[in-house]
This record gives C-alpha cells, sequence and structure tokens, in this order.
C-alpha cells in the first residue's frame, strides 16, 4: 500500500530578491512539498522598484505565471532606508544572469493587502508566511489586520542570528534595516522560527554545487549559475567567504523538510536603542528571568540532504 504524499504547505514568500531570495524562490517554485500562495516584496536587497522587477523575472523563469506577485514597503516604519550596498548584489540587486522580459502580471494590490487577503481567505492554520528580506510587510499586515496572527501556522524568516552579525558585529541585514518590524514580529503570539547566520554560513554554495546546477543542463540550472558566478565573488570580496552563504533559501528547506534544520526553542528579543548593538536578536535559550521560550531557532543544518533537495527542486522546473 502506497502511503499518500502529505499535502503541501501553502506558503507566503516575503522577499526582497537578492541572490539568495531568487535561489528560494526558484526551490519554492520547483518542490511538491509548498504551494506558493502569493509572493510580496519588500525593499531590502536594493530599491522596492528593482526588487519587484527582478521578483517578477525569476517568478517568469520558473514558470509561476499563475502566481500572485505584489509590490509592499518601499521604506520601514520608523527609520530611514539602509542605503543599498551594490557590492553584494549589484546594481540591479541580481546582477549576473540576464533577466527575462516578465511574462508574471504585477498584481494591483499592495503586498501588505495581499499577505491579510491570502491569511483571512485560508481556513486557519494552512498558510505560512515565510519571509527572506526585512520584516516590515509581516510587521505592518499583523499590525492592520491583528485576526491574522491567530491563523498563520508559522512565521519562518530568515533573519537575525544568536552569536554574530554581518551589517555590524551584533545584528543582521534584515534585522538591522527595520529592528522596529522585527520588534513587532517576534513579540506577536504567533511561533516564529528563526533562521539566522548561525545556520545559513553553513549553506555555502560551494565549487561542486555550481557544478551540479551546470550539469542539470536546464534553464533554471544555466540561471542559478549566472546567479552564482556575480554572488561568489562578489561575497568573498565584501564579507570574505570561499564561497556564498544562500541564507534566504534555508527559510524555504525548513519549510519543505523541518528535519533538515535542528532547532531549539528560544525567547528572542529585538535591540532597538543599543548604541552599538541596534538590530541584535538577543537569544535566550535558557529561559533567564521568566522568559517563555516561545520561538525556535536554528543551530544546525543537514548541508547534504540540503543541496540534494534544492537541486531536485530546481531540476524540476521546465
Amino acid at each position: 500500500m502506497t502511503t499518500p504524499r502529505p499535502a503541501p504547505r501553502r506558503i507566503v514568500l516575503d522577499c526582497d530578491p537578492g541572490h539568495d531570495d531568487a535561489l528560494a524562490l526558484l526551490l519554492a517554485a520547483g518542490h511538491p512539498g509548498v504551494e506558493i500562495a502569493a509572493i510580496t516584496t519588500v525593499g531590502g536587497n536594493q530599491t522596492l522598484e528593482k526588487v519587484t522587477r527582478n521578483a517578477l523575472a525569476v517568478a517568469t523563469v520558473a514558470g509561476l505565471d499563475d502566481v500572485v506577485v505584489a509590490a509592499g514597503c518601499d521604506r520601514p516604519l520608523v527609520r530611514e532606508a539602509v542605503l543599498t550596498d551594490p557590492r553584494t548584489h549589484g546594481e540591479s540587486g541580481l546582477d549576473g544572469p540576464a533577466l527575462p522580459a516578465p511574462t508574471v502580471a504585477l498584481d494591483p494590490r499592495h503586498g501588505v493587502d495581499v499577505i491579510i487577503d491570502t491569511v483571512m481567505g485560508a481556513e486557519p492554520g494552512t498558510v505560512t508566511l515565510v519571509p527572506t528580506g526585512p520584516l516590515t510587510n509581516i510587521a505592518t499586515a499583523a499590525r492592520r489586520q491583528p485576526d491574522i496572527v491567530g491563523r498563520v501556522a508559522e512565521v519562518v524568516l530568515m533573519g537575525g542570528g544568536y552569536s554574530k552579525g554581518n551589517v555590524t558585529a551584533a545584528a543582521e541585514f534584515n534585522i538591522y534595516t527595520d529592528p522596529e518590524a522585527a520588534h513587532v514580529v517576534f513579540s506577536a503570539p504567533w511561533r516564529v522560527t528563526m533562521i539566522g547566520l548561525d545556520l545559513t554560513h553553513r549553506a555555502l554554495a560551494t565549487p561542486d554545487v555550481v557544478e551540479r546546477f551546470r550539469a542539470l543542463g536546464t534553464t533554471a540550472g544555466r540561471f542559478v549559475v549566472d546567479l552564482l558566478a556575480f554572488f561568489g565573488p562578489a561575497y568573498r570580496a565584501k564579507q570574505g567567504f570561499p564561497a556564498p552563504p544562500v541564507h534566504d533559501v534555508c527559510a524555504v528547506a525548513r519549510v519543505i523538510d523541518p528535519d533538515l534544520v535542528r532547532v531549539r526553542p528560544a525567547h528572542v528579543a529585538v535591540e532597538l536603542r543599543g548604541e552599538h548593538t541596534t538590530g541584535m536578536t538577543v537569544t535566550d535559550f535558557a529561559g533567564r528571568a521568566g522568559q517563555e521560550l516561545d520561538h525556535l531557532v536554528a543551530t544546525d543544518l543537514d548541508v547534504h540532504r540540503f543541496w540534494d533537495l534544492v537541486l531536485g527542486a530546481v531540476g524540476r522546473l521546465a
């Protein structure tokens, strides 16, 4: 007797493509374990206009002609926008591959409204939010329509870190860009799984991984090779990594196969006022001062299974 395949998990992918966001989108598009209910964009790796154009182009590569794509917030809730740095993602936010003319239409609604409509229009507990950029859209949706907090299955976000930062010694880019939004998300009474730098720095697109994408011999595989041909040297020059970590892909992989990512219960608070620590995700694994360990924090990755999962999904794309 054949065991029935579990139903795919419906996700809203809230992103700012970005090379690793692009690969995360391709993973979600190609794997039967998830269904993309909507893609929303937020200003982060580049301006909102550029990352939205990139999302439409990657959705075109993935053949997502019927998926809703909507542009969301273009700046943080309170602070001035962090100036984009073209050294990591280029002037377009997605330098390297030739971006196709989008065949996917942009939804006229604001991305925050799409998030609310998607969650409120679904059965409770059936939509997972997967933010891979600054958390402005997610926080705004939760404040505008608080009922979504009780209806979302989970928030699986790429951001933060319990021992390191990458913009400052303490803060990771997505959290640092809009710490007030991150505070809203981590303070709301829903489960958050934080896929931070301590985990994502293990997901390196090494030369052998690039060759495996090249060997797929598909349009999507070549697109990934071209992504990494820019992203690898750019990351090496700026951050000193021998191969680029594909941060955002880890969040989608966690949703598809939770066993790939080891997690620990923790309480996470976002520092808003520290002179040197603004944007730090202060992570308490011990429940000091009676703090409830209300979220999950990623600590380890099964690297080999991770890349098998990603390559398998990209290989399924026509």
